[in-house]
């Protein structure tokens, strides 16, 4: 699975739950619900699982069914959410008001083109090895934009593979915009990019016809990334919906996303997404969460 392009959807997911936990009495039934008197006011933690209909591997412009599962929580002033593949743990305790900060350690596993390779003279080039990446996390949350209610959160995290895969330094910074429409639905745009340095490019996106395996005439045109850059910029939109009609109590609840990015610099470039890809990276999901 194409985890780059699901990146944005947990932090969406921990945005949209934080910011529902209040609610006024004009956007639903009942008196307001303060976070203290909520399944959010002490420890809780939120499990789910879906599926994601995602790019076989960063340019491609096949299609795979893939396992989404989320886990998020709050445990004795820790702070936990699920980054694609990975999960982000923040030390900092929150602010009852105001501008609230984030400071942590984020970690995944990258499994680009690792598996589920769908096109045949691609896979001939061989599975590259999972990537391991972990680095501080670093982040901002501003409440009560627009409304009493809604949210903009800005995140960056800086990782590095410690599993000799790409061996490199990826950047992914993020703003979310969340807000409630009721008691029982929220709603979360987010914009996200990814930058990545030599070492990472050339690991993805270099192609060299010596690795091919099938027949010559077939190999895609020799490609030398020119060093770090960006690689991606894109949005995502979520649909959070609880189930029993209030998010404050817990319980189930339906995450529905839709996400679009476009793939820049030398991941847009390389033959494996001009000759055998697309630029275009379209992504959607469905799941199901559990709160408690």
């Amino acid at each position: 699975m194409n985890n780059r392009q699901v990146a944005a959807l947990p932090a969406a997911i921990a945005g949209a739950l934080s910011a529902s936990c209040v609610m006024a009495q004009d956007m639903a039934d009942g008196p307001p619900v303060e976070i203290s008197d909520s399944v959010f006011g002490g420890d809780f933690i939120t499990i789910g699982i879906g599926g994601a209909l995602s790019p076989s591997y960063t340019g491609s412009d096949d299609y795979v069914v893939s396992v989404l599962p989320v886990v998020l929580g709050s445990y004795g002033g820790v702070d936990i959410s699920p980054r694609a593949g990975g999960v982000r743990l923040d030390f900092l305790p929150d602010s009852d008001s105001g501008v609230g900060f984030d400071l942590g350690v984020a970690a995944r596993l990258r499994n680009n083109r690792a598996g589920q390779i769908e096109d045949a003279i691609v896979l001939q080039y061989g599975e590259l090895d999972h990537a391991i990446e972990i680095g501080p996390s670093v982040g901002i949350s501003i409440p009560a934009v627009l409304n009493p209610f809604d949210s903009i959160t800005a995140s960056t995290d800086v990782m590095f593979d410690i599993n000799g895969a790409h061996g490199g330094m990826v950047v992914t910074p993020s703003v979310a915009y969340t807000t409630p429409l009721s008691r029982a639905v929220l709603v979360s745009l987010s914009v996200s990019a990814e930058w990545a340095d030599e070492s990472f490019q050339d690991y993805y996106f270099g192609s060299d016809p010596a690795n091919f395996t099938g027949p010559a005439l077939d190999a895609l045109p020799a490609y030398d990334p020119d060093g770090g850059g960006f690689t991606s910029v894109g949005s995502n939109l979520l649909l959070g919906i609880d189930l029993n009609g209030d998010v404050t109590d817990g319980g189930l609840g339906l995450i529905v996303l839709v996400g679009y990015s476009r793939l820049v610099g030398d991941a847009a470039d390389t033959p494996f997404t001009t000759v055998r890809g697309s630029r275009d990276q379209f992504l959607g999901a469905l799941g199901l969460t559990y709160t408690f």
